[in-house]
């Protein structure tokens, strides 16, 4: 039965479908042309979108099936504001490590709000106000939500955007089995939902980022149009995302002996980055190395990976053993290395410490920065030139990296996000004492975990996956309607009379369905219901009718089966209820 039945006739002419023959020129992912082109979506800004009715009947489907789990798996829903005093985020100082991706504002009264882009402080602070004894524990809540970021650059659609829909939900537990048993729960529940919305997803060890905690696992769906990117070893079946995946014999290269050429400082005028200074001195990435300046728990330090490599901020705030990670701004580079930003170098840096990825220990006679405008050194080593403070795996691996469990060649995939869930621990619950008296009578702070789905994000994951060079292909239980009734020709008084009857036989059984009534050439009509995807069609046309038959076609398999009229509503009814994979 579909899961949004009513008592209502929907008919094509009576609802907002504006499909298109073309997509718009800037639409990359097959996701964002489908959905324009079949009316379920339409752009008002730079990532910011308006879903249509058959976008918004989609998003309530996959609501729907969110909250049956979330339900099923004991959590509550709520609603919580959109609106966040600043001071809340400041409290757990996220408000900094934000940066850019947060829209916040001054009020009249010259309160500062951010709009929330997440709710782990508001709902600690509720929770936090709420919750007095251990007997008030377990608790888990969660809610159907829109959420802000100021995305520098919104890409695919509704893939990427300045506002989309989450479900996020979170746990609060008395003690660490409790906190796990939750945990799991989610992860159940999860893996459900997304086998429910007919999509094939890989649950992926993460690294928590800004949330905080220890534990943390992604959800992917494989995708070209995806932003994140998982480590596979085929040989061994890991898998885990490239933010924490390490490489295997790290240690193998041993510091070469030095050259016995002393570190030399020459002009590089105006030439700051690896790109500009290898293409000008015809110098080799690996043999260059970047000093890159942070701020960790509000202390700088200093990172230091080969020319070549891209340094991975979850592996550095692991290896410094630090909560709160982020870039030091230009000013704060030149206040610390007494160099602007583009020049900075291990030799002589004063008061910060420095992790040395393996890499670099193994470069020898390497070029960096000399922390002095317009200057670089040569011949640099380490250990004989500087000191690190400690050397580890720091950069993201590469493609054909070795497994760090078996040696394999691995393999980076690329992946779109669809659910994340942590283990924060007291990360939040501290910051902001949302704590309980237990059983001996001492006051403990509760242990959270977080777990998120992206709504919007998995309509666009769910049209990559289910799609043909028609167009969109929806699996039953997220598509607008499971039934697409077409006349052929809808001025015959004898079509429309079946028409209407089927019709309401079958909104007594409690299916919708979406009724193409439009005078249109039979052509358009064929197109547009294959552009928009909807699972069966009934297509009924003079000639079959005459001989009391209807056209049933899958919209999935391309299939079509001639069904007596009177047995049109049994056919509706075997095709609705099964799964998605029938």
């Amino acid at each position: 039965m579909d899961l949004l039945a009513g008592d209502c006739l929907m008919r094509w002419t009576e609802t907002l479908i504006p499909t298109l023959r073309q997509a718009p020129g800037e639409a990359e992912a097959s996701s964002h042309r489908w959905l324009v082109r079949g009316g379920f979506i339409r752009q008002l800004g730079s990532g910011i979108y308006s879903y249509l009715p058959l976008g918004q009947r989609v998003l309530q489907k996959i609501s729907a099936i969110i909250r049956s789990e979330m339900f099923r798996a004991g959590a509550d829903e709520v609603l919580l504001p959109a609106l966040h005093p600043a001071e809340l985020w400041k409290k757990t100082g996220r408000y900094d490590a934000l940066g850019g991706d947060k829209i916040s504002f001054q009020s009249r009264s010259g309160q500062e709000y951010v709009l929330g882009p997440t709710h782990e402080e508001v709902i600690t602070d509720l929770v936090a106000k709420s919750i007095k004894s251990y007997q008030d524990l377990p608790l888990t809540l969660f809610q159907i939500q829109t959420k802000f970021r100021d995305e520098l650059r919104p890409r695919f659609g509704i893939i990427r955007t300045k506002e989309f829909i989450m479900k996020d939900a979170y746990s609060f537990d008395r003690d660490e089995p409790g906190l796990e048993e939750s945990y799991q729960k989610m992860k159940k529940a999860y893996e459900k939902i997304f086998s429910r919305c007919g999509l094939k997803f890989q649950v992926v060890a993460a690294d928590p980022g800004l949330m905080g905690g220890n534990v943390s696992q992604e959800f992917m769906v494989e995708s070209r149009y995806g932003e994140d990117r998982v480590v596979r070893c085929d040989k061994c079946s890991s898998l885990t995302s490239l933010d924490i995946a390490g490489r295997g014999q790290v240690k193998a290269k041993s510091a070469p002996e030095p050259s016995g050429k002393k570190p030399e400082v020459f002009d590089t005028p105006n030439l700051k980055t690896i790109e500009e200074i290898a293409t000008h001195f015809k110098i080799p990435r690996e043999k260059m190395v970047k000093t890159l300046i942070y701020v960790g728990d509000d202390k700088p330090l200093a990172a230091l990976v080969t020319g070549e490599s891209e340094l991975s901020e979850g592996k550095l705030r692991r290896l410094g053993g630090v909560k709160v990670l982020r870039m030091a701004t230009a000013q704060e580079i030149e206040k610390f290395t007494e160099a602007p930003v583009g020049f900075t170098g291990p030799v002589g840096l004063k008061g910060i410490p420095l992790f040395v990825d393996y890499d670099v220990e193994g470069a020898g006679d390497f070029v960096t920065g000399a922390n002095q405008k317009d200057k670089h050194l040569k011949n640099v080593n380490v250990g004989r030139d500087f000191n690190p403070t400690q050397v580890g795996d720091l950069r993201f691996v590469k493609e054909g990296d070795p497994c760090s469990e078996c040696g394999s060649k691995l393999r980076i995939i690329t992946t779109m996000e669809v659910g994340h869930i942590f283990k924060l621990g007291t990360r939040y619950s501290e910051s902001l004492d949302a704590a309980f008296v237990d059983e001996t009578g001492k006051r403990r702070h509760a242990l959270m975990g977080c777990y998120g789905i992206g709504v919007t994000r998995v309509l666009a994951a769910i049209v990559e996956e289910h799609q043909d060079e028609k167009g969109i292909k929806w699996p039953r239980t997220a598509a607008p309607y499971l039934v697409h009734m077409i006349t052929v020709n809808e001025s015959d008084q004898t079509t429309r009379k079946t028409a209407k009857d089927l019709y309401e036989k079958a909104i007594k059984e409690g299916y919708e369905i979406l009724y193409d009534d439009r005078n249109e050439r039979a052509g358009v009509k064929f197109n547009d219901a294959d552009l928009i995807g909807i699972p069966l069609q009934a297509i009924l046309g003079e000639k079959n009718l005459s001989k009391g038959l209807i056209d049933f076609k899958n919209r999935s398999t391309g299939q079509s089966e001639l069904v007596k009229i009177d047995e049109a509503v049994d056919y509706i009814r075997r095709f609705c209820s099964k799964t998605n994979d029938e």
